[in-house]
This record gives structure tokens, sequence and C-alpha cells, in this order.
């Protein structure tokens, strides 16, 4: 492969991922129905057809939209999980605290888009629905492999699946994060921290 077509492939690459970054700005910002793809390609300054390129449609944009922000969510939970310098009940607080800075420091708006997308478009399209669901699904993995370290390790009752747990707590913290963004208050993550870590996941 000659420098020419390496400097092609990476401009490819890069306008690629120009639009993605694009597209999860705004559909945080608006939704995926209210993301215009003229506004998209506006904010990056290409051409319809250069979109047309990497997507073929809307819905394929916003599936990978959905993958890209998976791997993103995978990164933190494996630079997270993945610390065994931590307990697995501190990998899991760390996690929830990081998630609540994060949240703050966009003064409680946008939220997450997986969940955003979840609710606005599990109903409306299979194929977003199931690309969202994959993400949800590995989250829950990760978390439950957690859960089923700390029981072990007695830091948490084994008197309930750990599968269960991991499943409840990831309902409750979308149901938190929903909250924060309509009060525009961290005040639903902070009972969803202190409830989860008293109650919920109870040590011996």
């Amino acid at each position: 492969m000659n420098a020419a077509t390496m400097t092609a492939n990476s401009a490819k690459i890069d306008t690629r991922e120009a639009l993605l970054d694009a597209g999860i700005s705004i559909m945080l910002e608006k939704g995926y129905t209210n993301a215009g793809i003229s506004e998209i390609l506006q904010a990056v300054g290409v051409p319809k057809g250069s979109f047309y390129h990497y997507f073929d449609s809307k819905e394929d944009f916003a599936i990978a939209i959905i993958a890209r922000t998976g791997d993103v969510y995978a990164q933190r939970m494996s630079r997270i999980f993945g610390n065994s310098s931590l307990k697995p009940i501190d990998r899991l607080r760390k996690y929830f605290s990081e998630a609540r800075a994060d949240m703050v420091t966009k003064e409680c708006r946008k939220g997450c888009l997986i969940g955003n997308l979840s609710q606005e478009m599990a109903d409306q399209s299979e194929s977003l629905r199931d690309a969202l669901r994959t993400v949800l699904q590995n989250g829950r993995i990760v978390l439950t492999a957690c859960i089923v370290e700390a029981q072990k390790n007695g830091e948490i009752l084994n008197d309930r699946p750990a599968a269960d747990l991991a499943q409840f707590i990831q309902s409750a913290w979308t149901g938190a994060m929903l909250l924060s963004k309509t009060q525009k208050s961290p005040e639903s993550l902070d009972v969803f921290n202190r409830l989860i870590f008293e109650d919920v996941l109870k040590s011996k």
C-alpha cells in the first residue's frame, strides 16, 4: 500500500468518525427523530454524498452510533471492573460514582444515549432495538461477573442471583438517569447510590 492510498484510507476513517461524533452529540441533544442528516453534515462540513458513502440510511447510521457508544461504555467498564487492585464492591461504587460525576458535569442534561434511544426507538425499529439490547446485555454481563466475585468474597450476600441483582441495578440506574434529566438534579442518582449500596447489595 503506497502513501497516497494510506492517506486516502485515513481520510475516509476520519470522515466516518467525525460523522459518528456529530451524530452522537446531536442525538444526545435532540433524539433520533429530530436529528437531521443535514444538520449532521453541516456540523462536519461534508457533502450529502459523503454520508451515504459510509451509511446506507439514517437507521444504519444510528446502529453504528449505538455500537460506537457501546464500545465507549465497554472501555470504561473494562478500566474499572478490570482493576483487580480494587475490591469488587469498590469497583461497583467507583463505576456509579464516576457516572454520577459525569452527569453532574453535563448539568444533568442529555443523559445516556443508550437509555434515551431505548425510550424513543425500541418500539419503532427492530434493528435499533436489537442493537440497544446488545449494549445493555453486555453491560449486565460485566455487572453480573463483578457481583458474583463480590458474593464469593463475602462482600455481598449470595441469597439472590447475581444476574437478578445486575438487572435490577441496571434498571434502577436507567430510571435514576431519567429522573435526573427531568429534575435537572443529581438527587435521584444519590438516592440510587445510597439504597443500592446500603440495602440492595447487602454484606454479611
